[in-house]
Protein backbone atom coordinates (compact mmCIF):
# COMPACT_ATOMS: atom_id res chain seq x y z
CA UNK A 1 0.00 0.00 0.00
CA UNK A 2 3.08 2.60 0.92
CA UNK A 3 4.49 1.66 -2.40
CA UNK A 4 2.26 3.40 -4.54
CA UNK A 5 2.54 6.79 -2.85
CA UNK A 6 6.61 6.59 -4.21
CA UNK A 7 7.87 9.34 -6.27
CA UNK A 8 5.16 11.71 -4.86
CA UNK A 9 5.62 14.11 -2.38
CA UNK A 10 6.37 12.71 1.77
CA UNK A 11 3.45 14.86 3.09
CA UNK A 12 1.45 12.01 1.00
CA UNK A 13 3.47 9.20 1.76
CA UNK A 14 3.31 9.68 5.87
CA UNK A 15 -0.71 10.17 6.04
CA UNK A 16 -0.39 6.73 6.36
CA UNK A 17 1.22 6.10 9.94
CA UNK A 18 2.52 2.52 8.91
CA UNK A 19 4.44 4.62 5.99
CA UNK A 20 8.20 5.39 6.05
CA UNK A 21 9.52 7.87 3.30
CA UNK A 22 13.07 7.46 1.87
CA UNK A 23 14.78 10.76 0.99
CA UNK A 24 17.71 9.58 -0.91
CA UNK A 25 15.48 7.77 -3.79
CA UNK A 26 11.97 9.43 -2.91
CA UNK A 27 10.74 6.13 -2.06
CA UNK A 28 7.45 5.52 0.23
CA UNK A 29 8.61 2.14 2.18
CA UNK A 30 5.79 0.29 4.50
CA UNK A 31 7.88 0.21 7.99
CA UNK A 32 9.24 -2.60 9.13
CA UNK A 33 7.36 -3.03 12.19
CA UNK A 34 9.64 -6.56 13.29
CA UNK A 35 12.37 -4.39 14.45
CA UNK A 36 12.30 -0.94 16.05
CA UNK A 37 14.44 0.96 13.82
CA UNK A 38 14.24 0.69 10.21
CA UNK A 39 17.68 -1.44 8.82
CA UNK A 40 20.37 1.04 7.06
CA UNK A 41 19.89 -1.83 4.40
CA UNK A 42 16.45 -0.66 3.53
CA UNK A 43 17.20 3.58 4.35
CA UNK A 44 19.84 5.17 6.19
CA UNK A 45 18.42 6.43 9.36
CA UNK A 46 19.58 10.36 8.60
CA UNK A 47 17.57 9.94 5.20
CA UNK A 48 14.22 8.17 6.60
CA UNK A 49 11.26 10.39 7.73
CA UNK A 50 8.55 8.91 9.89
CA UNK A 51 5.21 10.50 10.99
CA UNK A 52 6.68 14.24 9.57
CA UNK A 53 8.44 15.18 7.23
CA UNK A 54 10.48 17.95 8.86
CA UNK A 55 13.04 15.77 11.18
CA UNK A 56 14.92 12.77 9.95
CA UNK A 57 14.28 9.62 11.91
CA UNK A 58 17.91 9.76 13.43
CA UNK A 59 16.63 13.10 15.16
CA UNK A 60 13.93 12.03 16.32
CA UNK A 61 15.45 9.15 17.88
CA UNK A 62 17.91 11.53 19.63
CA UNK A 63 15.20 14.13 20.72
CA UNK A 64 13.26 11.17 22.08
CA UNK A 65 15.66 9.83 24.49
CA UNK A 66 16.94 13.72 25.45
CA UNK A 67 13.09 13.96 26.48
CA UNK A 68 12.94 10.34 27.97
CA UNK A 69 16.55 11.06 30.09
CA UNK A 70 15.10 14.52 31.35
CA UNK A 71 11.56 13.04 32.28
CA UNK A 72 14.18 9.90 33.92
CA UNK A 73 16.01 13.00 35.36
CA UNK A 74 13.23 15.19 36.82
CA UNK A 75 11.52 12.02 38.29
CA UNK A 76 14.47 10.77 40.29
CA UNK A 77 15.01 14.28 41.50
CA UNK A 78 11.50 14.81 42.68
CA UNK A 79 11.85 10.78 44.37
CA UNK A 80 15.03 12.67 45.97
CA UNK A 81 13.52 16.11 47.17
CA UNK A 82 10.15 14.22 48.80
CA UNK A 83 12.10 11.74 50.69
CA UNK A 84 14.85 14.44 52.01
CA UNK A 85 11.47 16.77 52.83
CA UNK A 86 9.82 13.48 54.40
CA UNK A 87 13.17 12.58 56.60
CA UNK A 88 13.55 16.30 57.76
CA UNK A 89 9.58 16.51 58.66
CA UNK A 90 10.22 12.95 60.47
CA UNK A 91 12.99 14.31 62.01
CA UNK A 92 11.16 17.34 63.29
CA UNK A 93 7.90 15.82 64.30
CA UNK A 94 10.18 13.39 66.39
CA UNK A 95 12.02 16.85 67.79
CA UNK A 96 8.37 18.16 68.37
CA UNK A 97 7.33 15.02 70.44
CA UNK A 98 11.12 15.22 72.67
CA UNK A 99 10.22 18.83 73.16
CA UNK A 100 6.53 17.72 74.43
CA UNK A 101 7.76 14.46 76.61
CA UNK A 102 10.09 17.02 78.26
CA UNK A 103 7.51 19.71 79.19
CA UNK A 104 5.03 16.81 80.35
CA UNK A 105 7.56 15.47 82.33
CA UNK A 106 8.97 19.42 84.05
CA UNK A 107 5.13 19.05 84.67
CA UNK A 108 5.02 16.55 86.57
CA UNK A 109 7.90 16.95 88.69
CA UNK A 110 6.71 19.95 89.41
CA UNK A 111 3.11 18.71 90.47
CA UNK A 112 5.19 16.28 92.73
CA UNK A 113 7.10 18.99 94.10
CA UNK A 114 4.08 20.89 94.90
CA UNK A 115 2.23 17.75 96.56
CA UNK A 116 5.28 16.81 98.76
CA UNK A 117 4.96 20.40 99.70
CA UNK A 118 1.69 20.52 100.63
CA UNK A 119 2.47 17.34 102.71
CA UNK A 120 4.69 18.54 104.67
CA UNK A 121 2.96 21.65 105.34
CA UNK A 122 -0.03 19.28 106.74
CA UNK A 123 2.56 17.20 108.44
CA UNK A 124 3.84 20.25 110.05
CA UNK A 125 0.29 21.26 111.37
CA UNK A 126 -0.30 17.87 112.47
CA UNK A 127 3.34 17.81 114.39
CA UNK A 128 2.40 21.21 115.53
CA UNK A 129 -0.93 20.29 116.70
CA UNK A 130 0.33 17.40 119.32
CA UNK A 131 3.49 19.18 120.15
CA UNK A 132 6.02 17.39 118.36
CA UNK A 133 7.83 20.05 116.43
CA UNK A 134 9.71 22.66 118.56
CA UNK A 135 8.08 26.32 117.22
CA UNK A 136 8.93 28.70 120.15
CA UNK A 137 4.96 30.68 119.33
CA UNK A 138 2.74 27.48 119.44
CA UNK A 139 1.01 27.75 122.85
CA UNK A 140 0.81 23.57 122.72
CA UNK A 141 4.36 23.21 122.83
CA UNK A 142 5.90 21.06 125.49
CA UNK A 143 7.65 22.60 128.26
CA UNK A 144 11.18 22.03 128.40
CA UNK A 145 13.27 22.71 132.04
CA UNK A 146 14.47 25.90 131.20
Amino acid sequence: ACSAFSQKSCEECLKNVSCLWCYTNSTCLDYPVRSIFPPSSLCSLSDARWGVCWINFEALIIAMAVVAGLILVSLTVCCCYCSYCRRRSRRRRLEEEEEQLARKREERRLQSLQRKHERKMKHDEIRKKYGLLQDSDNPYSRFENE
